[in-house]
């Protein structure tokens, strides 16, 4: 029987630039979720906090089927009576192309403190430009 890996010491975290050109939504943020849990460490222990920094650039280039730039809706809820909003995708992409992917991202963790954690280790750009050089970021394929 193998026994169970357990790192020892504390982990150490790099910050990686993921490209969103030209990408799918679904693909994006399974690859983003992979880095921010760390699963692509040969390290990788369920429940310690293993991943990395994650910087995600040119969010406004994404590439979306038609359809659901059509179909799919964004509702968050004030919480008075009443309170729903709701926006389309295809307006989401206009105003704030990041919070298209930050929503993926989230629904693929777990909704708890440790799913918290891990989404402030997210950044999201919708430009090119990003003002993380000096955590030397590595851009991943």
């Amino acid at each position: 029987m193998d026994k169970t890996f357990v790192i020892k010491g504390i982990p150490e975290s790099n910050w990686l630039i993921v490209d969103a050109s030209n990408q799918k939504i679904g693909r994006l943020a399974t690859q983003i979720t992979r880095y921010l849990l760390g699963k692509h460490k040969p390290t990788f222990t369920p429940g310690v906090d293993m991943g990395d920094f994650v910087v995600v650039i040119n969010a406004e280039k994404l590439d979306i089927d038609q359809k659901r730039l059509g179909t799919k809706m964004y509702h968050h809820h004030s919480g008075y009576p009443g309170g729903i909003k709701s926006v389309g995708l295809a307006r989401q992409m206009e105003i704030h192309p990041d919070r298209v992917i930050r929503a993926a991202v989230w629904g693929m963790l777990a909704h708890n403190k440790q799913g918290h954690r891990l989404m402030k280790r997210l950044r999201i750009y919708s430009g090119n430009e990003q003002p993380h050089e000096a955590q030397k970021p590595v851009a991943v394929a």
